[in-house]
């Protein structure tokens, strides 16, 4: 038996296919991942998150902690609420983790991966490094994602007039709090929507409301898929110790300057950029019938071969899809090994489909 959210009698009450994910049983889908797919790219729906891990770092020094812990800059937080996307390296300018980092009144809030939470906290306490900080991991605290063209609409319908009108303010990257709620306009399925973080026993209620709202109830199947057609990385499949953000279409996540500002992991990018960076993240479509799956070989002719670290059935564009990481060469055309034959695909720029709209 794996670690449990505070919704998963609910999620069993509501029909859930559990699955193990990182240690944590979880809803793969609750009858249909297709249909869930489609409403959160059409609609709305809800997912639950609260096996993400959330730690608030605050002290006198805690900004120039996290400006040596991290790749992008906590700097360019210039008021609380503004959130941004940063990795966390190792020396060797491997990810140990991506995350979301938010600027708070007092100190910062972090939300790391699940899978990753004993890496990260671990990696964190070695570079503490004398700072005056506190690290508080949030375990008190669940976290739902709603996401969807109508999801801040349906959502603030639901909520207080405060929580309403606070929803109807965000800016995208942007989350503050209400109460004892925290509410921040961000996700991982390319759509519009909110990832909303509370008490742990508010959260099973504040779920009954949404799906008796008529906001459908999404499992991990569909967020893959979802996550997949955005180009958003998984980690552990996509990135991980061994890669660089350079590899990983995630260079826009880096923040160069000031010059004088020597994050972990540094000297090993500045290294990778002087040699020139060997590989790169690619998004692939297969125009014939076959499904593109993780570890599937990617050959380009006079170039050399890649690898499949994403793949699946992209339900928005009836294609099959993925995420391969290739050499830099690599132009627009490319074959793919599927069960000892080789299939012609497209390379594109890895974003399928965002906000709704198809982009290859």
């Amino acid at each position: 038996m794996g670690q449990r959210t505070p919704l998963y009698d609910l999620h069993l009450a509501l029909g859930a296919k559990m699955v193990d994910f990182g240690g944590w049983d979880m809803p793969l889908h609750y009858g249909s991942q297709v249909e869930e797919h489609h409403a959160v790219r059409r609609d709305c729906g809800v997912f639950d998150v609260s096996h993400m891990t959330v730690i608030d770092v605050d002290g006198p020094q805690a900004k120039a902690w996290l400006q040596h812990l991290l790749a992008n800059d906590v700097e360019r937080l210039h008021s609380a609420g503004r959130a941004l996307y940063s990795t966390m390296l190792n020396e060797r300018g491997g990810i140990v983790d991506d995350m979301i980092v938010y600027r708070l009144d007092e100190g910062y809030r972090l939300v790391v991966n699940a899978s990753t939470r004993d890496q990260d906290l671990a990696w964190m306490q070695a570079h503490l490094d004398g700072f005056k900080l506190r690290l508080i991991e949030r375990s008190e605290l669940a976290m739902l994602a709603i996401q969807g063209p109508h999801a801040r609409q349906k959502v603030a319908e639901l909520v207080n007039q405060s929580r309403g009108n606070l929803i109807q303010l965000l800016k995208p990257f942007e989350g503050q709090p209400d109460g004892d709620w925290f509410i921040a306009r961000t996700g991982y399925t390319g759509e519009d929507g909110l990832e909303i973080i509370l008490p742990a026993a508010q959260a099973p209620g504040f779920f009954n409301d949404l799906v008796g709202a008529g906001i459908s109830p999404i499992g991990l199947g569909a967020r893959d898929t979802l996550r997949v057609e955005a180009g958003m990385n998984l980690y552990g499949q996509d990135i991980n110790l061994d890669v660089s953000p350079l590899a990983s279409n995630m260079a826009w996540s880096i923040a160069w300057e000031p010059a004088t500002r020597q994050f972990i992991g540094r000297t090993a990018l500045e290294a990778e950029q002087a040699a020139g960076v060997q590989h790169k993240l690619v998004g692939l479509v297969l125009e014939e019938r076959g499904v593109l799956r993780a570890h599937q070989v990617v050959r380009i002719a006079d170039v050399g071969e890649g690898e499949i670290t994403s793949g699946s059935f992209s339900p928005t564009l009836s294609k099959s899809i993925a995420l391969a990481r290739v050499p830099t060469a690599t132009a627009d055309r490319a074959e793919v090994e599927i069960r000892g034959k080789w299939y012609p695909v497209r390379v594109v720029k890895p974003t399928f489909v965002r906000h709704g709209k198809t982009l290859i």
